[in-house]
């Protein structure tokens, strides 16, 4: 029986798994392997779900040995994810007008950083930086900015695709 638990649990990690991933892989852009992802998922699913249920022994260890698949493959999938997907954030910053520290130390920094004047309905203007990072350095960015600027207003955007510009 521990075997027949460990064959569940193994392959539902590798379905999950596979089944994470190509589902960042589509949201990000679409590819020729998604179709070759699909078809191993499901194939592996199948497996693992027919062993599960057609197994002669009734024990709670199989359930959970299928959803503890389940469990570590939704982690292992997205794992493999962060380190594969290559990911692009962008990072506004609303801040003061005219913040040329915040400014010039992030284009110190290597970054590429749009400026557009805003003005509210009361007529405070400010300035919102726009820069596109990629996602490994958004932490890093964002601490750096809130360390000169902690009253800066802060959004970070997941972006799909970038043509042209630049991106540090």
């Amino acid at each position: 029986m521990l075997f027949t638990c460990l064959i569940i649990f193994l392959a539902r990690i590798v379905d999950v798994t596979i089944a994470t991933f190509r589902t960042m892989i589509m949201v990000k852009r679409k590819s020729f392997i998604l179709p070759i992802l699909a078809f191993l998922e499901v194939f592996i699913w199948f497996i693992a779900a027919r062993r599960a249920l057609n197994t002669n022994f009734d024990s709670i260890l199989i359930p959970i040995s299928y959803a503890a698949g389940y469990a570590t493959g939704t982690y292992l999938g997205c794992m493999l994810s962060s380190r594969l997907v290559k990911d692009v954030n962008t990072i506004e910053v609303t801040t003061v007008r005219n913040n040329y520290k915040l400014i010039d130390k992030l284009r110190d920094k290597g970054l590429g950083v749009s400026v557009i004047g805003l003005k509210d309905e009361y007529g405070v203007k400010k300035d919102l930086l726009i820069i596109d990072v990629k996602s490994r350095l958004t932490k890093e960015i964002t601490k750096f900015i809130k360390d000169i600027d902690d009253n800066a207003f802060i959004v970070i955007r997941d972006t799909k695709l970038v043509y042209n510009g630049y991106i540090k």
